[in-house]
């Protein structure tokens, strides 16, 4: 029998946005995430000589081809790594929406590097399975850690994983406002691409990142949240606005959206710490202290209902459940 593995989503504080190599998913830039504990994905694989080819059952649901050619990546990579010949059978429960900028391709790829591996016998260290997660999905190699994790970008397959930072155990949290969580019009890999292609702001975004990185590390270093929040927000708009100069331009931004980024500039002049966040998607999450968490929540609930608001703290990196 099998073990399953779980996997939490990570958001990024300084973002992954453009890809130097598809094929391998090598990123433009270093990033920096932080692990939250509300959103996960718990996976078990197991390898049959009988099946005759892959399945994907997502809650519950066996899924196309499509969706099962970003697992057989990772499912290919474990054969090969352990010798093995026979087709793989995933069942994965997702407890993020997909699709939707909540990372759930971060915990989804995460979670399915460890149980595969786990499953072919292999004994992989930190830093091959987030190798192992990048090449079904980048910022899954992020995932395999708990706290901060930095992606360094790497060249090639073999430099390009995710490092820890910091185990976050201290006064930082995050609230997310859930304004949709359907599926996007313009996925991440081709809002990606369509944005280093034809953007001309794309350059200043490349050229700023090194800066925010430096910044974002001492900052966590120091336990600074009021700077954590202050960078994390302008590397996320700067990535947005470069969204509007693509050809054709395109924003994950909505009126929800805009709504809740002046929700939480509101809560500054309150004199809360708090301070928005944005993925490939229209979800805003708001870095706070974990202090401060359930007070954002009851000031927000004026504005949103209470299941859009979803409180998250620091969460742990990939785990085999009992």
């Amino acid at each position: 029998m099998n073990k399953w593995v779980r996997a939490h989503t990570n958001i990024a504080l300084i973002k992954y946005w453009g890809k130097e190599n598809e094929d391998l998913i090598i990123p433009k830039n270093n990033s920096l995430s932080l692990t939250l504990d509300a959103f996960y994905t718990d996976t078990s694989v197991t390898f049959d000589d009988a099946l005759t080819e892959d399945e994907l059952i997502l809650d519950g649901d066996k899924q196309d081809a499509r969706t099962l050619s970003k697992v057989q990546r990772v499912l290919d990579e474990v054969r090969t790594l352990a010798g093995l010949e026979s087709k793989a059978r995933i069942e994965s429960i997702n407890h993020v929406p997909t699709a939707a900028g909540l990372a759930s391709s971060a915990s989804g790829l995460a979670a399915l590097a460890g149980a595969a591996s786990q499953a072919a016998g292999l004994d992989l260290s930190d830093q091959e399975l987030s190798k192992l997660a990048r090449i079904g999905s980048g910022s899954a190699s992020r995932s395999i850690f708990g706290g901060f994790a930095e992606w360094i970008k790497g060249h090639d397959h073999d430099s390009s994983y995710a490092v820890p930072v910091d185990d976050a155990q201290w006064d930082i949290g995050m609230l997310f406002i859930i304004v949709n969580d359907a599926k996007k019009d313009v996925s991440s890999r081709d809002g990606m691409k369509r944005t280093v292609e034809t953007s001309p702001f794309y350059d200043g975004w490349l050229n700023s990142l090194d800066a925010d990185l430096s910044a974002m590390k001492q900052a966590v270093s120091y336990r600074d949240i009021e700077q954590v929040g202050q960078i994390a927000e302008r590397n996320a708009l700067k990535m947005h606005a470069t969204t509007l100069g693509a050809s054709p331009p395109f924003t994950y931004w909505t009126a929800e959206s805009m709504k809740a980024m002046d929700a939480v500039r509101e809560l500054r002049k309150l004199g809360y710490t708090a301070y928005f966040t944005m993925d490939a998607g229209p979800n805003v999450k708001i870095i706070c202290r974990q202090s401060d968490l359930s007070a954002l929540k009851q000031e927000l609930s004026k504005t949103f209902e209470d299941k859009q608001l979803i409180a998250a703290k620091p969460g742990p990196g990939l785990h085999l459940l009992n």
